[in-house]
């Protein structure tokens, strides 16, 4: 197992078989599907240059949690579910014998996105606005949302994607990096709802709604194993899960009673975290 986690942890670094010009574009690609996603959130990057610690911090501490918590636990889980029933029997019950598995790795990432957003709420003396509560979830979302993009492009490239796939395969061509612009929304989303959580007072509540969220997006997976989704079947349901909690929270942060009750917490708190 702790091979696997090396390797798990060496793929987000190691493309090979691909030059320069085709990591700066998955590079270039994800960042750029970041920042719609941003734009629409609108958090104050420009004014406080300790968000963009937040997202740094969040990308490579999710990323070790990955490796070092979440994949030891689901081969423990794996491996309890194989003490008590065979392969076949685990295939037939997918539908509930995955929910482990995805729980988890909601659980695990959700769990260390949310960090950074308790540190800056544990140094603003346990109180934050809900705007920006908002706002750090959605940088904290963004980061490893953009990271994961990041592996996600070069490695579609590492196994022979070229431009001509768009012509041959359709959307089929597409699709990885398709869903990778949702998933980064979804990233940002979850972020900022566990965000405004906390500064709601309710941060556990609001962790684990963002875990069951995580969970509800991956499950696409398990249909597409059990052969009730195609893929573009997945895909279509990657991007209306999405899409669907994105514009909640969007609904959300742009509420204007929002604005409003951050206006009148903002004398108490400094210039460097207005929104």
């Amino acid at each position: 197992m702790w091979d696997q986690m090396i390797t798990s942890l060496k793929a987000f670094f190691i493309y090979p078989g691909i030059n320069w010009d085709l990591k700066l574009v998955g590079i270039g690609l994800a960042i750029a599907f970041g920042a719609i996603w941003l734009w629409a959130h609108w958090p104050p990057l420009f004014r406080n240059r300790w968000l963009w610690a937040v997202g740094v911090f969040s990308a490579f501490f999710t990323l070790l949690a990955i490796v070092f918590v979440q994949i030891p636990l689901q081969h423990w889980s794996g491996q309890a579910l194989m003490h008590y029933w065979d392969q076949l029997t685990l295939f037939n019950w997918l539908l509930l014998a995955g929910i482990p598995t995805l729980l988890l790795s909601g659980l695990v990432q959700e769990g260390a996105k949310m960090v950074p957003i308790v540190f800056w709420w544990w140094r603003s003396g346990k109180t934050i606005t809900p705007k920006m509560g908002l706002a750090i979830g959605a940088i904290a979302g963004a980061g490893f949302g953009i990271f994961e993009a990041v592996w996600a492009h070069n490695w579609l490239f590492v196994y022979g994607w070229t431009i001509d796939a768009i012509a041959n395969d359709g959307f089929i061509g597409i699709a990885g990096f398709w869903e990778r612009f949702f998933v980064i929304g979804f990233h940002i989303a979850v972020s900022a709802l566990a965000g405004y959580g906390l500064a709601k007072g309710k941060g556990w509540q609001f962790y684990l709604i963002a875990a069951g969220m995580h969970l509800v997006l991956n499950y696409g997976i398990i249909f597409l194993q059990k052969g009730y989704f195609s893929l573009v079947q997945t895909e279509t349901w990657v991007a209306g899960i999405s899409v669907l909690i994105a514009t909640t929270v969007l609904m959300l942060r742009w509420r204007k009673d929002l604005d409003e009750e951050d206006d009148a917490a903002e004398p108490a708190e400094t210039a460097d975290k207005e929104i």
